[in-house]
């Protein structure tokens, strides 16, 4: 049985037997310490809301720099507030809502540069769109740029070159205002995650039919483009091409089922007689990679199977819940699930909290040993659940 589950079933003793437990002279010292710690942290919360309102309305006047401090600053309350109360929901929504502000932000002073520097205005409707952590709504304390542009097609080769300049701004402007740039570099400057939406169609076609050569790179980019969701910008036009994405993976199944068997392959932090695993030497010795050998595998199996299903949301809790709602998870199943991606997520919070803390210089490896029995055990069973989630897509797809 878990801790909260222990302390449900825990019977308190009667309000008038306290004695039993402390002296009488003890209880008003002891409320009196409770009233001050509750009135303590309900001032902190209190102030921490109004902080974030005044920021947060901020962003609509901010220019360049400006918008990194409002940035840092939200980003340090969210993290003031999760030591507090570990909400991984309330943490993925607030930093998902202020920095999609953020990005809009942004986006709409690159147009106001762009048109004071002679660059004229955008020629045509286009659209900013979010993938990876972003575009599932699940935003942490650390981010990165993962962002495609798609523009209409009506402009020619003049919006092409338009939106080349476009893009560079606006991935400068992006890391000016605390995104940090991506390593993988899913960005609008490299011309992979820029076009027109028939450029885009072509695009997609291409891999989909296998008719383009580094098919593996390729596919995961249709992986990555699985969870696009609109940013800011021509919301229809961003809408068109996140619908053709999901019925170009529906209606190609060859394609769905390499993303599926991939995603049953990826490794789990599970050793002998399913204890957790660590590395056993080098850098990270006694640790593992929470993000790559937990998280990450859960993530991406829900994924498959929401797309498989027709799914359109892009969270991973919200799939979670539409698969139970629709027959392929039981309430039981769909609840552990849930379960496990809060457990693997608080985690990966709180390991992002020491790296920015500079307690230690990785984000992903955990040191499960430093944690108590329980939250070891917790871990553990995440990931019992995820494997239990690769047997499920295993059979449904045919995998051998």
């Amino acid at each position: 049985m878990n801790l909260a589950a222990h302390t449900a079933h825990a019977e308190l003793p009667d309000i008038t037997d306290i004695t039993r437990y402390c002296r009488t002279e003890d209880i008003e010292p002891f409320l009196q310490m409770m009233s001050a710690a509750v009135k303590s942290d309900y001032n902190s919360i209190s102030d921490w809301m109004y902080k974030k309102e005044q920021l947060v309305a901020s962003i609509a006047h901010a220019e360049g720099l400006q918008l990194k401090t409002i940035h840092e600053s939200l980003n340090q309350i969210e993290m003031e507030r999760f030591l507090l109360i570990p909400s991984v929901n309330e943490l993925h929504s607030s930093c998902t809502g202020y920095r999609d502000l953020l990005s809009s932000r942004v986006m709409d002073n690159v147009i106001a540069e762009m048109a004071a520097a002679g660059l004229g205005r955008p020629p045509v409707p286009f659209a900013l769109i979010s993938m990876g952590s972003d575009g599932r709504e699940e935003q942490t304390l650390i981010t990165d740029q993962d962002n495609l542009i798609v523009y209409d097609d009506d402009g020619g080769e003049a919006a092409d070159h338009y939106f080349i300049e476009f893009s560079i701004r606006l991935v400068d402007g992006l890391e000016e205002a605390g995104f940090m740039r991506c390593t993988g570099d899913i960005m609008p400057t490299n011309q992979t995650w820029r076009g027109s939406f028939s450029q885009w169609r072509k695009r997609l076609l291409s891999i989909v039919r296998y008719e383009v050569e580094d098919i593996g790179k390729n596919v995961m980019n249709l992986i990555v483009l699985s969870d696009a969701r609109y940013v800011a910008g021509n919301q229809e036009l961003a809408t068109e091409l996140v619908e053709m994405i999901r019925s170009m993976e529906r209606d190609y199944f060859q394609v769905l089922w390499g993303m599926a068997k991939a995603a049953t392959e990826m490794k789990l932090a599970l050793g002998f007689m399913k204890r957790i695993w660590t590395e056993g030497s080098g850098e990270h010795k006694g640790e593992f990679n929470v993000k790559l050998l937990a998280w990450a595998p859960l993530v991406m199996n829900v994924r498959i199977l929401a797309i498989n299903q027709g799914i359109p949301a892009t969270s991973t809790l919200e799939r979670i819940l539409r698969l139970e709602a629709e027959g392929s998870f039981s309430a039981s199943f769909s609840a552990e699930l849930i379960e496990a991606y809060h457990v693997l997520t608080k985690q990966r919070i709180l390991i992002q909290i020491k790296a920015l803390k500079g307690i230690q210089n990785d984000s992903h490896y955990l040191n499960p040993y430093l944690l108590s029995a329980t939250e070891i055990e917790q871990i553990r069973h995440a990931m019992l659940k995820v494997e239990d989630l690769q047997k499920i897509i295993h059979a449904n797809f045919h995998i051998v």
